[in-house]
C-alpha cells in the first residue's frame, strides 16, 4: 500500500476549494507523470463550514521534490509532508480562497494532548 500524506481542509466553500485542490493536484500530476495519486474525500458540513480530507501520495511529492530540486528545499518547513503542505496551500492561495489546511495526523495527536 502506498505511504500517503493526509491533509484536513477546512473551507468555507467546498465546491471552489475542492475544484481548485483537484486541479492543482491534476496539474502536478501531469508535470511529474502521476496517475491516480491523489483522492478528495466528501465534505462534512458544521458551523458554516466544510471539513474534507485530502490523500495524496508521497511518490508523487517526491517526484515534485525531485522535479523542483533546489527550489523545493528552501520552501518553509520541517521535512517532505510540511513543505508539500505550504507549497499546496500557496498554490490554492494564489486563488483568493478562504481554505485552511493541516497535516491530519499532527491535528488529531495534537486534540487529545499528545506531543
Amino acid at each position: 500500500m502506498e505511504e500517503r500524506i493526509n491533509i484536513n481542509v477546512s473551507s468555507t466553500d467546498y465546491e471552489s476549494t475542492s475544484k481548485a485542490i483537484i486541479s492543482t493536484l491534476r496539474n502536478l500530476e501531469q508535470m511529474v507523470h502521476g496517475e491516480n495519486d491523489f483522492i478528495v474525500t466528501d465534505s462534512e458540513f458544521a458551523f458554516g463550514w466544510h471539513f474534507y480530507v485530502v490523500c495524496v501520495n508521497k511518490s508523487l511529492v517526491r517526484k515534485l521534490s525531485e522535479q523542483m530540486g533546489p527550489d523545493f528545499d528552501r520552501i518553509k518547513g520541517r521535512g517532505l509532508e510540511h513543505k508539500f503542505l505550504m507549497w499546496l496551500t500557496k498554490k490554492v492561495g494564489q486563488k483568493n480562497l478562504k481554505v485552511k489546511l493541516a497535516i491530519k495526523e499532527e491535528m488529531e495527536s495534537s486534540k487529545f494532548g499528545i506531543f
